[in-house]
């Protein structure tokens, strides 16, 4: 799926080729580039043009792309993915809470990569008072508190739907286990992943097809949930 016409993305990475395959790959989705190499060069053509949403690679010659992330998202709410070729869960969590929409692991495939992009920037315009969710076959009624599949209704416990709530409106975005129990539970149970895990496989045992696996929320391991785009 192409970009909305004029949607310029922020790109900053040390490595060349890394560089241009960005450049190249978000061109055909049909994005204006910014291409920087540095922290600092980042930083700094973001406050002179901001642009509509950032790929910040993790390793960077004078920086840290979390620490990029977070002055980002001091004063901007674009959505930002952060690249990078460390897959270790303390990497993707650090990044997450820094503000970070998502985090792409190299090597990356490049319709993934778009297609991450442009769910990211569906939801920064999407209306967060939005009264209905619909994602194949499963609908959520926000207003209603009602959840249906597949035209039948999904009796889910408080804990379940407002669990479920939460991620169908960060839809495509990964949600850390602390994200999640903060937003569901409170900042005092931010700790306590073995109950959001229990309360996961509850909710999934209802919404999900018996022969489906994760087709609606998908799990990355050790650092959160990902509802399906």
């Amino acid at each position: 799926m192409s970009a909305p016409a004029g949607r310029r993305v922020l790109v900053c990475d040390d490595e060349l080729q890394i560089l241009r395959a960005l450049r190249v790959v978000l061109r055909e989705g049909g994005f204006d580039v910014v291409a920087t190499a540095t922290a600092q060069e980042a930083l700094d053509a973001a406050a002179v043009r901001p642009p509509d949403a950032a790929i910040i690679d993790l390793m960077l010659p004078d920086g840290d792309g979390v620490d990029v992330c977070r002055q980002l998202r001091s004063w901007s709410a674009m959505p930002i993915l952060v690249l990078s070729a460390v897959g270790e869960e303390d990497e993707k969590v650090r990044a997450l809470e820094a503000g970070a929409d998502d985090y792409v692991t190299k090597p990356f495939g490049p319709r993934e990569l778009v297609a991450r992009l442009n769910a990211a920037l569906r939801r920064a315009g999407d209306n967060v008072d939005e009264p209905r969710i619909a994602v194949d076959g499963l609908e959520i009624d926000l207003a209603a508190r009602t959840v249906r599949r597949d035209g039948e209704e999904v009796h889910l416990t408080p804990i379940e739907y407002d669990l479920l709530r939460v991620l169908a409106r960060n839809r495509g975005r990964l949600m850390t286990h602390r994200a999640l129990l903060s937003e569901v539970w409170g900042p005092a149970w931010t700790e306590d992943t073995q109950t959001l895990r229990t309360h996961i496989a509850n909710l999934r045992r209802k919404i999900e097809p018996e022969a489906g696996g994760q087709r609606y929320i998908r799990t990355d391991p050790g650092v959160g949930y990902r509802f399906a785009a």
